[in-house]
C-alpha cells in the first residue's frame, strides 16, 4: 500500500492559455549554467520580480522580498526558449503580499511545446524609508 502524496508531476498543471504573464522573456546564452541550461538562479530572479510586479498592484510603495516557498525545477531551460511567469495574488496581509508564480517554458525548437518549469510562492512585505515593515496601501 502507498501512502504517499501524488506528487504534482502525475497531475501536470495546464497552461494558463487565458491569462497573460506578468514577465515574458527569450533565455539567452548568458543565462546558462555549467551544463549549458539556463541558471536557477536566473529563473529564481524572474520569479522574484514577476512577484513583485503582482504585489504593486496592492501596493504601491516599497516591497522587501521575505521568503520563497520551495522551488522545485521539473523540467530543464534552454537558450531560446520563452518564457512565461504567471502570477495570482494569494494573500493580502497587514504588512505582507503572498504571490504564487507558476513558470512555463515554450519550446524555441518546437513552438508547439509548453512545459510546466516550476512553481513557487514568494512573501513580500511592504517597508517604508528605514526599510521597516509597514501597513499596505491597498489601491
Amino acid at each position: 500500500m502507498n501512502d504517499q502524496p501524488k506528487s504534482a508531476a502525475s497531475h501536470p498543471p495546464e497552461y494558463p492559455s487565458t491569462r497573460q504573464p506578468s514577465i515574458r522573456l527569450v533565455m539567452m546564452p548568458r543565462d546558462t549554467n555549467a551544463v549549458g541550461t539556463i541558471f536557477g538562479g536566473v529563473i529564481l530572479s524572474h520569479i522574484d520580480l514577476a512577484a513583485a510586479t503582482e504585489a504593486h498592484l496592492y501596493h504601491p510603495g516599497k516591497l522587501v522580498t521575505v521568503s520563497f516557498d520551495q522551488v522545485e525545477f521539473r523540467q530543464p531551460v534552454f537558450v531560446g526558449d520563452l518564457v512565461s511567469f504567471f502570477t495570482e495574488t494569494v494573500r493580502v496581509g497587514r504588512t505582507s503580499i503572498t504571490v504564487g508564480v507558476s513558470v512555463w517554458a515554450q519550446r524555441a525548437r518546437d513552438r508547439d511545446k509548453l512545459v510546466h518549469v516550476t512553481e513557487g510562492r514568494v512573501t513580500l512585505v511592504a517597508v517604508d524609508e528605514q526599510l521597516k515593515p509597514t501597513p499596505v496601501v491597498r489601491r
